[in-house]
């Protein structure tokens, strides 16, 4: 991946402007702790932003960009996971909750059960890459195949062409949408109706960083990890739908014509529809704009909007 040095550099300007975005929410807290007092227009001015890690620096690329447009607007972003965000809309301690996954029947029942109508706004489609270590010899590999290898079916690297080895399987953990997604669209095939898990020895990682981190290092290891947030330190497998189907490699190109297997949209939601200053957040987050952000970090802007301004 040829852009892959120039992405972990806008990553790093991204993650310091967490730090300010941060420090520019604190100035402005008192202003929406008030919000239910004399000024009701007070916590318009500071969004509260978590959830996905694999949105994360999406989000604070937005946050950092839209000081620019709206300098009044303070945004806090945090990462944590898709389940951690929602639960965060939920017992309203945040505007936004980012996800990488829809949210769940039993989060949607939970949210009215609050006086709460959740919505989602789709704000980017990501590819979920396979992952393995520079060394190891295997270039593709089937829908299938990966479900048998995360439930332990399949052990050995020599059972999908590769060396003599065993499979070190490597994961997000559980609150983690992109954890779901992989779950329920490799592991159980997209089959409502299988109730597969992820065999007892796979490790689960808190971050996008663990996992790359123990792919890069391990060369029997096996991880997934959104298309953004992969480096030149790993190499990325061609994956099938079957072994009928043709091997394709994940890009911005195969996820937006939906040949590549893996790819699933990014979501921000909101406890009902949103006004003032988050819709007009939102609205931005939509446009041009924020999805030319989008495109830099190596995700896919929705409808081609990146290349619109």
């Amino acid at each position: 991946m040829t852009n892959a040095p120039l992405r972990a550099r806008q990553r790093e300007r991204w993650t310091g402007g967490l730090l300010l975005a941060l420090l520019a929410w604190i100035a402005l807290s008192g202003c929406a702790s008030s919000a239910s007092g004399d000024d009701p227009g007070a916590s318009d001015r500071a969004i509260q932003n978590k959830g996905s890690d694999t949105l994360v620096n999406v989000a604070l690329a937005w946050a950092e960009a839209y000081q620019t447009v709206a300098p009044d607007v303070a945004i806090a972003v945090t990462g944590g996971g898709s389940g951690t965000g929602i639960a965060s809309l939920l017992n309203g301690t945040v505007d936004i909750a980012n996800a990488s996954r829809e949210i769940k029947p039993d989060e949607i029942d939970a949210a009215r059960a609050q006086g709460i109508e959740p919505v989602e706004f789709t704000v980017a489609i990501d590819a979920l890459a396979v992952i393995i270590h520079l060394d190891n010899p295997v270039d593709q590999l089937t829908l299938p195949q990966l479900a048998d290898i995360y439930t332990g079916r399949i052990t050995n690297w020599n059972e999908v062409g590769g060396r003599d080895a065993p499979i070190v399987l490597v994961s997000r953990e559980s609150n983690s949408g992109t954890h779901v997604y992989f779950l329920e669209e490799v592991v159980r095939l997209g089959d409502s109706e299988n109730r597969d898990i992820f065999a007892a020895r796979t490790l689960m990682m808190s971050s996008s960083v663990g996992i790359t981190s123990e792919v890069s290092r391990n060369v029997n290891a096996i991880g997934y990890d959104g298309l953004g947030y992969v480096t030149d330190s790993e190499k990325i497998v061609a994956v099938a739908r079957d072994g009928a189907s043709p091997y394709v490699l994940p890009s911005v190109e195969t996820a937006a014509d939906g040949s590549y297997a893996l790819s699933r949209n990014l979501y921000m939601i909101t406890a009902g529809q949103p006004t003032g200053a988050i819709a007009a957040y939102l609205d931005w987050i939509l446009s041009p704009a924020g999805q030319k952000i989008v495109a830099d970090l190596g995700f896919v802007p929705i409808s081609g909007l990146a290349d619109k301004e």
